[in-house]
């Protein structure tokens, strides 16, 4: 599977990278699997779900599973504020929220502003890093957003939300 960040970074093409925070630190998806940008609001909880599974909301008709990056991650306790978004993505013909702290914007990254993920310990595993996207003194972290989230553990989603 292709993701577009990487195309971009191999074909010397540029990449559209959704920008967005949790805690302390700057990540980015590919802007392609953006659906649309929510306010965070009110879910309904899955008995049973793992934490990080804030439940589910209905989406004009479509029962969406929202993950709380926050939770998944190890960030500490979320708070939801005015600030809070789910990001609400559309991978492999499913349709996946994602909470996030903020979003920030979106930027245009050339092939020569990814670099490769350092192999360290990090909050993120490592195969869902794609590399770390440099813009002046800014720096995105950006995942592999697609084998996140259809990674064994998240993956399960996709069976709650059938």
């Amino acid at each position: 599977m292709v993701n577009n960040i990487s195309a971009g970074a191999d074909s010397g093409t540029d990449a559209e990278v959704l920008s967005f925070t949790l805690g302390k630190e700057e990540y980015g998806i590919s802007i392609q699997k953006v659906q649309e940008i929510r306010g965070y609001d009110t879910v309904t909880r899955i008995a049973n779900a793992p934490e990080y599974v804030k439940g589910v909301i209905n989406l004009r008709g479509i029962i969406v599973p929202v993950v709380d990056m926050r939770i998944k991650f190890n960030l500490g306790t979320p708070t939801y504020d005015e600030f809070t978004v789910v990001v609400i993505l559309n991978i492999g013909h499913r349709v996946i929220g994602m909470v996030v702290d903020s979003v920030s914007d979106v930027v245009t990254l050339g092939a020569e502003q990814i670099k490769p993920a350092p192999d360290m310990g990090s909050v993120v595993d490592t195969d869902f890093l794609l590399g770390l996207g440099t813009i002046g003194d800014r720096m995105l972290i950006l995942l592999d957003i697609d084998r996140f989230m259809s990674s064994d553990e998240i993956g399960l989603i996709s069976k709650m939300a059938a």
